[in-house]
């Protein structure tokens, strides 16, 4: 698969998209997804960088969580801003990690972002619990480079 744009149908991204907004209505994190097809970076610094990108460190809480999937080196990071960093223990994105990384395996791409957006809600939700104060900071929309 050499094209970025060949991995999700539409139908996929717009799915992966209503699992952010289902993910979201139990917790102030925001979430976002990021595809592209390789980088030169390590994959950590290129997660880092498109966090920054999307201006993902604005959110009121700082808590806004990126998965980040490179599809040609058939890698992903899960990168949460320092407001999650700060009141979560060290291994806190294992279980979202394993849930993406078991999906995808079996080559269950879309599913796999979908439950790990999911799982990541609900990680999310004990340490930041929705309130009627929030408001969506972040776009839904599956991001691309």
């Amino acid at each position: 698969m050499s094209n970025v744009e060949d991995f999700l149908s539409a139908e996929e991204e717009q799915e992966i998209v209503q699992a952010i907004r289902q993910a979201e209505r139990n917790t102030s994190g925001e979430i976002r997804v990021h595809i592209e097809r390789t980088t030169s970076l390590s994959h950590y610094n290129r997660a880092l960088e498109v966090f920054r990108m999307l201006k993902m460190f604005n959110t009121k809480e700082q808590n806004a969580v990126l998965i980040y999937i490179a599809v040609d080196d058939h890698k992903f990071v899960i990168y949460g801003d320092k407001g999650i960093d700060a009141v979560v223990p060290t291994n806190f994105w294992e279980s979202t990690k394993n849930t993406i990384q078991q999906h995808f395996k079996q080559g269950n791409f879309k599913q796999g972002i979908v439950a790990g957006v999911l799982k990541a809600g609900e990680e999310l939700k004990s340490h930041f619990p929705w309130s009627v104060k929030d408001t969506d900071e972040l776009s839904n929309e599956v991001s691309k480079g």
